[in-house]
């Protein structure tokens, strides 16, 4: 029987609550993973995920971007939470960084084995997670935005990456796939691509069906992605 605690957290004065996960009888600590949140911000399709990872034998945390109860319903209101943090990835870098700092004192969590999973904006936020040298083992992007941020310092990516991609993803298509991967490289970082065909933006969502948005769900990719995140943090963690 898994356990969930909402955890409180803060960003300078912003107060900021995540979900976390974790089976009980399981006595000694164990690795934790964040869970960084689609443009919707943290929901219920981000807890379940964190609950998933618990059911692996992690502590899932689900962390919030966007302040206490703070979610988008439509295209507009998602568009607004997180043009901030598209035009300041600064900005980005701190949120994500107080979440990463929130996991580390969870007293059933070692604080020297800790990961992170994205989901569409929250595919950015993992890779700027990455791209902030922070000492994080490894992340994974699901049909994440893949873009470097401008104007940032370069710091030594330390974590290993995982970016799993729809092919037919029209926020990213297949050159800004290239110059990922041309980033990562130069980085000289312990870098995968997983491309997925016949697939395209929020594959792992079946709340996103919007072909002429984009966004398609797509089980079998799903399952394929979820397997590939686990034999990831099987190796690393």
């Amino acid at each position: 029987m898994l356990q969930t605690e909402k955890i409180k957290y803060q960003d300078g004065s912003l107060t900021l609550e995540g979900h976390c996960a974790f089976d009980p009888n399981i006595k000694e600590k164990r690795p934790g993973i964040l869970v960084a949140p689609t443009w919707a911000g943290r929901d219920s399709f981000l807890d379940k995920k964190a609950e998933e990872l618990a059911k692996l034998g992690y502590a899932g945390f689900a962390l919030d971007m966007f302040g206490m109860g703070k979610v988008g319903n439509t295209k507009e209101e998602k568009s607004a939470l997180i043009q901030p943090f598209v035009n300041d990835r600064n900005v980005l870098r701190g949120r994500i960084l107080s979440a990463f700092e929130a996991i580390k004192t969870l007293p059933f969590v070692d604080s020297s084995k800790i990961g992170a999973i994205g989901f569409c904006f929250g595919g950015l936020c993992v890779l700027d997670l990455a791209r902030s040298g922070a000492d994080i083992k490894g992340v994974v992007s699901f049909h994440g935005l893949l873009q470097k941020p401008e104007h940032l310092a370069n710091n030594k990516i330390l974590a290993k990456v995982l970016a799993l991609h729809g092919h037919d993803d029209p926020m990213v298509p297949p050159e800004a796939v290239l110059d990922f991967e041309k980033e990562m490289t130069q980085a000289e970082v312990d870098w995968q691509v997983h491309v997925y065909g016949k697939t395209m933006h929020a594959f792992t969502n079946p709340q996103a069906n919007d072909p002429g948005f984009g966004t398609v769900y797509n089980e079998r990719t799903a399952s394929r992605a979820w397997r590939a995140m686990e034999d990831f943090f099987k190796e690393i963690l």
